[in-house]
């Protein structure tokens, strides 16, 4: 082989090992027994599922966002006669702590209007059954976009606690879209996700969302901030039994936040309510903890 060749093949080899790589989390297969918890599951809920592979975008600001998209996105066309749409991600409120839903609705460059006013309109019925709420009132409109900041300004009603929820919800659900990486609410600066982190729920839930129908095998995804960054999840039928459990590790650990994705399946003859509980096992005594319950519809799985 001539001394170029030698290169070259080197080079190629060079390659395509700093492609391969190990994920940082995924599904570990049967989740751990734990005891039952008498703790209240607490509300569904973020950070997000991977980007979509369009994302809905705003006309008033020419500038793009250096993060990429974290939510919206928009379906190919359909069949003549029909309409592209849009998946927006709501940010909506339930004991005091933010939870994610989505909304898919039909497509507009005023993508930061429409998610306000799917915000104000609140939960769906099922949604609603599941304790989510919204303290967003209508008409709350963004005036402008510029170099990454939405203004607008959100009524200053309520208690304190009352209206940092309100405004975490405009922030959590503006910032979806790349045009908006902060807010100002009139206030004394511009703010932005983490501003509002701390009310955010230990675990995240972001899909699947409250009433969605699921088949297996189920993708559950979200964001966690638990003990050796273990998620545990388990699927309930409308009776209340146990059809399938798994766990999966967050990709950050205790004391931070990172995103997680455990894959599920189970076996079903009819369709049916059910519920997706994603937990963390206590170190101290194997119970449940920091529970998130979103009740589903189950598709026969086979």
């Amino acid at each position: 082989m001539s001394r170029n060749g030698v290169i070259a093949s080197v080079l190629v080899a060079g390659l395509l090992v700093s492609g391969c790589g190990t994920p940082r989390f995924g599904a570990l297969g049967p989740a751990p027994t734990a005891a039952p918890s008498s703790t209240t599951p607490s509300s569904t809920a973020l950070p997000s599922t991977a980007p979509p592979s369009a994302a809905a975008t705003e006309r008033p600001d020419p500038t793009p966002s250096k993060e990429p998209p974290r939510s919206p996105s928009t379906t190919p066309p359909g069949p003549a006669g029909t309409r592209d749409t849009v998946t927006i991600e709501l940010w909506l409120v339930r004991a005091g702590q933010l939870v994610p839903t989505r909304r898919a609705r039909p497509a507009t460059v005023a993508t930061s209007r429409l998610a306000l006013t799917e915000l104000a309109a609140g939960p769906t019925p099922a949604e609603a059954a599941a304790g989510l709420a919204t303290l967003v009132p209508a008409g709350i409109e963004v005036t402008r976009i510029t170099d990454g900041t939405a203004t607008l300004r959100v009524p200053s009603v309520g208690d304190p606690a009352e209206r940092r929820l309100r405004e975490a919800q405009v922030v959590w659900t503006l910032t979806q879209f790349p045009t908006v990486r902060q807010v100002s609410l009139g206030g004394t600066g511009p703010v932005g996700r983490p501003d509002y982190a701390d009310l955010l729920p230990p675990i995240v839930v972001t899909s699947p969302t409250a009433g969605e129908r699921v088949a297996a095998p189920l993708v559950v995804t979200g964001t966690a901030t638990v003990f050796e960054a273990t998620v545990s999840v388990r699927v309930l039928d409308a009776a209340g039994r146990e059809v399938a459990t798994g766990f999966g590790t967050a990709s950050c650990g205790s004391g931070c936040r990172g995103g997680y994705r455990v894959v599920v399946g189970w076996r079903a003859a009819r369709e049916q309510q059910g519920t997706v509980e994603v937990y963390e096992v206590s170190a101290f005594d194997g119970s449940r903890i920091n529970t998130t319950a979103v009740p589903v519809i189950l598709a026969p799985g086979a």
